[in-house]
């Protein structure tokens, strides 16, 4: 038998190192749970393994050989060590350390950045990474710790998805927009202007319903069904579209062209994977993330 095979002997070593430390097959099988002839057998599977005598067996017990005490010596330090190393995992489970992934739209970054940078202050043993794209990261993959959503709720069977909070929109135009075509009247004005939405009349997407519902003559000048897209035009004056309040407050050339509705508002959601839900530190930046729930 190899070095290797008899390494691999986990049980048999384990066994051994007790009888060597208590001295008799009954004491070893009392604290190991076992039956005392099991005990005994893999004493002798050891012995044969190692080709070496490892105990003198006399009517009082099992005495250690010089081999014996060598285990038992080695066991006694391999004991030491998992301790040490339990010691080490039971505290290293309940810090917040090493590295954590939150993806989220990059519209939402100035949404979600005070939390996370108040969850950095907290826990500065953790190195916190944001993947900030309209890439869709597979939490069931291990792509990230936590994601904040927006829209439609997420479904998959292996998620944990939770309310944020909801976000509410109005419609707002570029400062350049309005310094070419003026600040409309109203509704019943929104006919000589353009929009950007996410569809048209004949596929429309939440938004167009909501403009059609407050003004069916409206024109629409672009539309995309991405976010990053419409926000980009928007900013670049191309017409009024829908955008949260909360972030087109962080670009003071926005000017809002009309107030939020009641309906207004779109959801936003934490989504963890069951596996990482309960590790500390996905809990620690929820309860920062959860905290944007009560600014609105």
């Amino acid at each position: 038998m190899t070095d290797g095979e008899t390494l691999e002997k986990w049980d048999e070593l384990r066994t051994a190192y007790w009888v060597a430390r208590l001295g008799t097959l009954s004491a070893a099988a009392s604290q190991l749970g076992m039956h005392r002839a099991t005990v005994a057998r893999h004493v002798d599977l050891l012995e044969e393994a190692l080709g070496a005598k490892l105990f003198q067996r006399h009517g009082r017990g099992y005495e250690p050989t010089e081999a014996g005490e060598d285990l038992l010596r080695v066991g006694r330090g391999a004991s030491e060590q998992f301790r040490e190393f339990a010691g080490r995992t039971r505290g290293r489970s309940n810090r917040v350390s090493g590295e954590l992934i939150v993806t989220t739209l990059e519209l939402l970054g100035p949404v979600v950045m005070p939390a996370l940078a108040s969850f950095r202050r907290r826990h500065p043993d953790c190195l916190l990474r944001v993947e900030a794209s309209g890439r869709l990261f597979k939490l069931e993959y291990g792509e990230a710790h936590v994601a904040v959503r927006m829209g439609t709720r997420p479904e998959h069977p292996d998620n944990i998805v939770h309310p944020l909070l909801q976000l509410r929109s109005a419609l707002y135009a570029h400062r350049s927009y309005i310094d070419e075509h003026g600040l409309p009247a109203g509704p019943d004005s929104y006919a000589r202007y353009g929009f950007v939405m996410d569809g048209t009349r004949e596929q429309p997407g939440v938004l167009t319903r909501w403009l059609v519902e407050l003004a069916p003559d409206a024109p629409t000048v672009f539309h995309s069904a991405n976010l990053h897209m419409r926000t980009q035009a928007i900013e670049m004056g191309l017409g009024i579209g829908f955008m949260p309040a909360r972030i087109a407050a962080t670009n003071s050339d926005l000017v809002q062209v009309h107030p939020p509705l009641e309906n207004w508002e779109i959801p936003v959601w934490l989504v963890t994977h069951v596996d990482l839900n309960r590790t500390p530190k996905v809990q620690a930046v929820l309860a920062e993330l959860r905290k944007l729930a009560d600014t609105g």
